[in-house]
């Protein structure tokens, strides 16, 4: 009679089994393949000894997860139904995480499809980890970068086993090879999806399921845990401050123009004061960054990713302002060559603000992948308006200070309505219903107050008091007038970065259901 070992050990080499073994045999890439993993639901029993043998390979501390195991429920009792998830990288043929980096940190090795981080190189800005539908990528606050799993490459080229495979007691998790062209055409959608992960076809993973039959409706068993994600306060700042800087330098622009109709000119004092938020808020960015210091690096990759091309266009766009500035204090240069000037930095800050926005148009975090992101960031630059407006009353250029009140009140009245809109739909909304249900719930749960106070301090400071501030300027009460253009100033400053606020805050990505024991994945 045979003992349990030796039992266990027949049945390893009767189906193959790679659990368990040192060495690992699989076949060689052929043309067009690369490996992937093989995840069988069937098989999993949730020890999570994949993530700690994961951990102890990598050196990882406990909270940083590149393999996570989830769970989910369904069904009742006694026909209830338990179904686990490992997942860790699943080596996407499209990865979101190498097309977004700007850094050009990850890598596809060509060789094999393994999707590979490049440490040195990392600056810790994060991106990779909110465009991943998978949240696989980990910022690891010690060493200040993003981490992930890198299927244990090294071992593999010398027929090594990975470690999460190796440690796997049931055989649930292998390493294959897929052919691309056949996974893409015929396979991926069957078996490349599991439920409460993301569409497969998002970033085409490559990662297979092998799950129940018959199987119920299942549940996430975390469904009620909500948390709000991370407030990201160095980007609220930035983009804030850099929108009001495109909006100002607009009207400066537009009065520029008026002024060879004959309408009185700006000063190179108002274009100084107009460039100082976006000088500012670039900066401050860099506090986001794991490793500031390498901060330059992040236009490495504008081929591919937003940031990239944020980061180069907005420090040109502060650039050319700067020299707007010149151009205005030395009052010899020709009008028609500062047009020319302000008309490309123009172009090239509201570019800036486009790609800005872009960032966070990601499949992976419904609640920004919509169009009012886009039109909400070019709608912040009202308070340009109301910016230059204060100036002009300060610079006693009182005939442009009307137009320029009213042209601010009607951007405020944009942004309350499509700030509207943008609550709406989290109601409406029909794809990704799970996740804007999520976000709703944190507006009308954690950030209650939060949202009333940005709709008030909008209502005030950006069309009741500049009401007032018109009728003080007809009545020639400029110091009032001063006052309470400041004052809404300040209301409409506050209203826009807790909006800023509630936007980051709110948001809930795509992910893997159940994830009762995964560590850090900062928001």
């Amino acid at each position: 009679m045979q003992t349990p070992l030796e039992n266990f050990i027949d049945h390893k080499s009767e189906t193959g089994m790679q659990c368990g073994n040192y060495s690992i045999d699989i076949p060689q890439l052929k043309d067009g393949e690369q490996y992937r993993f093989h995840f069988d639901a069937t098989a999993c029993v949730g020890c999570h000894c994949c993530e700690v043998a994961c951990n102890e390979q990598n050196n990882n501390p406990a909270d940083i997860k590149w393999r996570r195991v989830g769970e989910m429920e369904g069904g009742e009792f006694p026909a209830f139904s338990q179904l686990f998830n490992s997942m860790s990288c699943n080596h996407c043929i499209d990865p979101e995480c190498l097309i977004g980096c700007p850094t050009n940190s990850y890598i596809k090795i060509e060789e094999t499809g393994i999707v590979i981080h490049e440490d040195d190189t990392c600056i810790g800005c994060q991106y990779c980890t909110w465009n991943c539908p998978y949240e696989v990528p980990v910022f690891h606050e010690e060493r200040n970068i993003v981490t992930k799993c890198h299927m244990c490459h090294e071992k593999l080229d010398v027929g090594e086993t990975p470690s999460c495979v190796q440690a796997c007691p049931s055989g649930a998790i292998m390493i294959e090879t897929v052919n691309i062209k056949e996974w893409l055409e015929d396979d991926i959608d069957e078996e490349g999806n599991m439920p409460f992960l993301p569409d497969a076809r998002i970033t085409n993973s490559t990662t297979r399921y092998t799950l129940p039959e018959n199987m119920p409706e299942m549940k996430e068993v975390d469904e009620h845990i909500l948390k709000p994600a991370h407030s990201e306060l160095p980007l609220v700042f930035m983009t804030v401050l850099t929108q009001i800087s495109l909006g100002g330098f607009f009207v400066l622009f537009l009065g520029d123009v008026m002024s060879v109709l004959g309408f009185e000119s700006a000063n190179w004092m108002m274009a100084l004061l107009i460039m100082l938020p976006a000088a500012l808020g670039l900066p401050l960015s860099a506090l986001h960054l794991g490793r500031p210091f390498l901060a330059l690096t992040a236009m490495k990759n504008i081929k591919t990713s937003w940031l990239s091309r944020e980061a180069l266009a907005l420090g040109v766009f502060t650039l050319l302002m700067n020299i707007v500035v010149v151009m205005y204090f030395i009052e010899e240069i020709h009008i028609s060559i500062r047009l020319l000037v302000e008309a490309i930095t123009l172009g090239v800050g509201i570019y800036g603000i486009y790609a800005q926005s872009m960032i966070y148009r990601i499949k992976a975090r419904p609640s920004w992948d919509r169009e009012t992101t886009n039109i909400k960031f070019f709608g912040v630059a009202y308070i340009g308006a109301f910016l230059m407006a204060f100036f002009a009353v300060v610079f006693s250029m009182y005939d442009i200070a009307i137009p320029l009140l009213v042209l601010g009140m009607l951007g405020a009245l944009a942004q309350m309505f499509f700030s509207l809109e943008d609550l709406r739909d989290l109601d409406t909304e029909q794809k990704n219903e799970y996740q804007l249900k999520r976000t709703q719930r944190l507006y009308n749960e954690n950030f209650k107050n939060v949202k009333l106070f940005r709709f008030i301090a909008l209502i005030l400071g950006g069309v009741f008091l500049p009401l007032f501030v018109i009728t003080l300027v007809s009545a020639d009460s400029m110091g009032g007038a001063s006052i309470g253009l400041f004052i809404s100033l300040i209301l409409v400053f506050a209203s826009e970065i807790s909006d800023r606020f509630l936007f980051y805050a709110t948001v809930v990505p795509l992910g893997m259901a159940g994830g009762f024991f995964v560590g850090k994945q900062r928001g």
